[in-house]
């Protein structure tokens, strides 16, 4: 079971989950009540994607994974789980994620395939294009789509600029955790931003796709502010911290200097989320 859990990463559902959060409670803030079966059923199908996503990228990426320095100690290549039992566990998870989808409400259940599709898909995707890590980004900003369609049945445009927040936040500092790679991934034929324009090429790209995150992050605060009159100060200091937090990485990461991209990826990217999500609950619904 251990060994199951360092395969998933469960720690990094918190780039995720807080999103998901927040689209949820922008649903009970336009419904007026919280619907903790929902709640409850969002919170599944998010562990099972993710259950799912990883596993088959784990799977996916095994003989690759043995041949780089920094992955071949994952769960796979080192011998700890075996890969047709990993495999079997990913289908798992797709299954219970499909179903779980089926008792939420049929949007969510006839677009269940489409969100396997970009989550599984991504770990095949850098074996062809460089633009992968957008992959991922589309693949995590389903949360907040996704959490609102859960309750609401419906899209609108508030969530769905979340979502490119997290498309474009996941994508830049992605980009910046790939650096560790560039060389790997030229040898082995593989395709990153990194590698093909280089590490300050690849940093460029990254500040530029964080601006227009920022973009969509006061975007979508605006309207906010507009439309809910229940978010004030918190949901602005929680916007705020996860705006510094964005850039911030970037006065951590040096193209001559990757020291700091671990502190970058998980610690300043996680606590931005993880802020960013409880400010804008508890200024919704607990104040």
């Amino acid at each position: 079971m251990k060994d199951y859990f360092k395969l998933v990463k469960f720690s990094h559902t918190i780039f995720a989950l807080p999103f998901a959060m927040v689209g949820f409670f922008l649903a009970v803030l336009d419904q007026g009540t919280i619907e903790w079966k929902a709640l409850g059923l969002v919170v599944l199908c998010m562990v099972f994607a993710r259950n799912a996503a990883m596993a088959f990228n784990r799977w996916a990426d095994r003989k690759i994974d043995a041949k780089n320095p920094r992955t071949a100690s994952r769960e796979i290549p080192a011998g700890k789980l075996d890969a047709g039992k990993v495999l079997l566990f990913a289908c798992a998870n797709v299954l219970l994620f499909i179903v779980t989808t089926y008792f939420i409400n049929p949007i969510c259940f006839y677009l269940s395939p489409v969100a396997l599709i970009v989550v599984l898909g991504y770990s095949y995707a850098k074996r062809f294009t460089s633009l992968a890590h957008f992959i991922l980004g589309v693949g995590l900003a389903l949360a907040p789509i996704g959490a609102y369609l859960a309750v609401v049945g419906a899209f609108s445009i508030i969530p769905v600029l979340y979502g490119v927040v997290v498309l474009t936040w996941v994508a830049g500092f992605d980009i910046i955790y790939a650096l560790q790679d560039e060389g790997v991934d030229k040898n082995l034929g593989l395709h990153s931003i990194p590698s093909k324009l280089g590490a300050k090429g690849a940093l460029t790209l990254s500040l530029f796709v964080h601006f227009i995150c920022v973009a969509a992050l006061l975007t979508a605060a605006y309207l906010c502010a507009m439309k809910y009159v229940e978010l004030r100060y918190l949901f602005g200091a929680g916007t705020l911290v996860f705006l510094v937090l964005v850039f911030y990485q970037h006065k951590l990461v040096k193209f001559d200097d990757l020291s700091k991209v671990d502190m970058a990826f998980f610690k300043t990217n996680g606590m931005a989320s993880l802020v960013f999500g409880l400010c804008f609950i508890v200024d919704a619904v607990l104040i």
